[in-house]
């Protein structure tokens, strides 16, 4: 049996209560259905589904229960009319470009992406024949002048990866959509919770759910969200066709991420807040990147289209990439690893790991120096990750 879920709730609601579906048995937990595939009552029924004249499952490559009831918790959160899981963050972004683009299409993409995103546009669309030009995210003119005719999509994440820049999402998606073309967004850093991309006008928004979805380290697991016409029209068969679809236990798992969500993000946020004002008085720190900070180039910016700052902070450190490996080493509470969004503080040194693919001078195109660290709070006891980081520097 499915009740309907009311969009009027508000998101802590909707998280807990968003899209249940429950069997003859009234569980009160999602019920986890594993399984491949479904029996039908008739050969007859087992036609009518396959034609579509019949609502009900086929196999779960295509739709699952339990897939279905994180897909309509998304849906409600982020405000989209529909979406689809899919089995990691990356095969999300892959997925909500190749299941829209042709041969001969132009995209605008920001430089400032994820090493694996930056790979997407840079490398994967070329060999498939779609143009694309990469502009500064931040420089309105540039996303102007690099529109051609066969322009079909615009492509950032805004707060970067790893350095918090931002892009104006309502600019960039009014540049997008009077050249016909449509906005897609990696929405990971920001979260559900703190930015709404499709109230700006972003038509098409993606998370990795391995990061805050999640936020225990677990699974993984992605998301696309956007119109009904493009998950018919486009993304529909492209992820009955293809696959990358999320497996029903990773899907189980992110919707028990989902019910504690905006309490996590709300304490997250508040310990980067004091992380990032603490950095800010280390001698040792050259800069820091954090959207809250009010000296953040684009402070004004966050304001005006993030509900908060987020849980990632950023800094340079003086000494270049040694030091920064020597604070990293001295470090107990807060450990070193290349995810991020999860309960425990992650500190990674991105020009070695989630960026080490590009050149030298992309990197410090991106303000990614040697002495660069990304670190992503968690729920300690913000006490405990300032003595930590005391250590470090000691």
């Amino acid at each position: 049996m499915t009740k309907g879920s009311n969009n009027q709730w508000g998101d802590a609601t909707k998280l807990v209560h968003g899209g249940t579906i429950r069997s003859e048995f009234g569980e009160t937990a999602e019920a986890l259905f594993l399984t491949s595939g479904y029996v039908y009552d008739s050969a007859e029924s087992a036609e009518a589904r396959f034609k579509g004249d019949e609502e009900g499952y086929i196999y779960s490559r295509f739709l699952n229960p339990t897939i279905k009831m994180f897909e309509e918790r998304m849906k409600l959160l982020e405000g989209a009319e529909d979406g689809r899981a899919t089995a990691t963050g990356m095969a999300a972004v892959t997925a909500s470009m190749l299941c829209y683009l042709n041969a001969g299409d132009h995209v605008v993409s920001a430089k400032a992406l994820f090493g694996s995103c930056r790979y997407v546009v840079e490398k994967l669309l070329p060999r498939f024949g779609v143009e694309v030009t990469l502009v500064d995210g931040r420089d309105l003119a540039a996303w102007k002048e690099a529109v051609q005719p066969n322009t079909k999509a615009f492509f950032f994440e805004t707060p970067t990866n790893p350095t918090l820049e931002l892009v104006d999402i309502q600019a960039v998606s009014d540049i997008a959509h009077n050249a016909g073309a449509i906005v897609i967004i990696d929405n990971v850093f920001a979260t559900p919770v703190l930015q709404k991309p499709m109230e700006f006008g972003a038509d098409v928004v993606c998370y990795s759910a391995t990061k805050h979805i999640d936020g225990q380290g677990r699974c993984l697991g992605g998301v696309v969200l956007g119109s009904q016409d493009y998950v018919d029209d486009y993304l529909h068969d492209y992820m009955r066709q293809t696959g990358p679809s999320i497996s029903p236990f990773n899907a189980w798992v992110m919707l028990k991420g989902l019910e504690t969500l905006p309490l996590r993000i709300t304490q997250a946020e508040k310990n980067a807040n004091a992380l990032a004002e603490f950095l800010g008085s280390c001698s040792g720190v050259e800069t820091v990147h954090y959207p809250g900070l009010s000296n953040h180039p684009q402070h004004e910016l966050a304001k005006q289209q993030m509900s908060g700052f987020g849980t990632l902070v950023a800094f340079e450190l003086k000494g270049g990439k040694q030091e920064a490996f020597d604070l990293m080493n001295k470090l107990e509470i807060i450990k070193i690893s290349n995810n991020l969004g999860d309960t425990k503080s992650l500190i990674t040194h991105p020009a070695t790991t989630t960026h080490q693919r590009l050149e030298e001078d992309e990197q410090l195109e991106l303000s990614i120096t040697p002495g660069l660290v990304r670190l992503s709070v968690g729920l300690e006891d913000v006490k405990d990750l300032i003595a930590d980081l005391e250590m470090g520097f000691g």
